[in-house]
């Protein structure tokens, strides 16, 4: 679930990539999924038997960091300024200086809690990051800078790592991914809401023929009618 988590933006950046432009989508949900994987990457590898979570982890990282770059290179000059600056930022500075004070001032046991908290503290940032998403969605009441894919798969995610946590009682797995549940169901209602179902090519090429063949002033069409009456008249006659 988390790998299908990271790579469910693909048909959007394969979007991005064919138009040649960011259009209207945000790059904060990957700014902030991409500093989610740095600290259960660094999780993984000083918790015991954590492998598996340090892996699929450094996968994800690798995914969005080609996103970002995607995004950098063709979004428009002021949300590319933008975005690098969070970037540098949030997915440089913070981690960088966050995993450096962890390594060196902690021990043991207590390294391995302050860096699960922070884990819990960046998968709710990152499950809250398509709040932005969201409001685009109700203030133009379209979704189509909301990709049903990547909400599907945060339901999905929020939903199989929340039942895992009520069974393994564990809060702080809970906490976030109960988060992401709740998140990924206000998604999926607002696209149920504001979806609207695309015009059929069928249907665009019968209006674009009906405007080719049809007369710009009905009165025209009527007199050339009236003509081409008048016309047949006079040779029977």
């Amino acid at each position: 679930m988390s790998g299908l988590l990271y790579l469910s933006p693909t048909p959007t950046f394969w979007r991005i990539v064919k138009r040649r432009s960011t259009e209207e989508f945000e790059s904060l949900p990957y700014i902030c999924k991409l500093l989610n994987a740095y600290f259960w990457i660094y999780y993984g590898i000083i918790e015991p038997n954590s492998l598996l979570v340090a892996t699929v982890n450094m996968f994800g990282a690798i995914v969005e960091i080609i996103f970002l770059i995607i995004f950098l290179l063709l979004a428009p000059s002021r949300m590319k300024a933008r975005t690098a600056i969070l970037v540098a930022i949030l997915d440089v500075g913070f981690p960088a200086a966050a995993v450096l004070l962890t390594q060196f001032l902690l021990h043991g046991e207590m390294r391995i809690a302050v860096a699960g908290l922070l884990c819990v503290i960046f998968s709710m940032i990152a499950y809250a990051s398509p709040l932005s998403a969201m409001k685009t969605v109700v203030t133009t009441k379209s979704v189509e800078y909301m990709p049903f894919l990547l909400s599907f798969i945060f339901f999905l995610n929020g939903g199989v790592w929340t039942a895992y946590a009520l069974l393994a009682k564990d809060l702080f797995v809970g906490i976030p991914n109960g988060t992401g549940f709740f998140l990924g169901t206000a998604q999926l209602i607002l696209y149920a809401m504001y979806w609207k179902p695309k015009p059929s090519r069928q249907v665009l090429d019968n209006l674009e023929d009906q405007q080719q063949y049809e007369p710009l002033n009905p009165a025209a069409g009527s007199g050339i009618r009236s003509l081409e009456e008048a016309t047949v008249a006079t040779n029977g006659k």
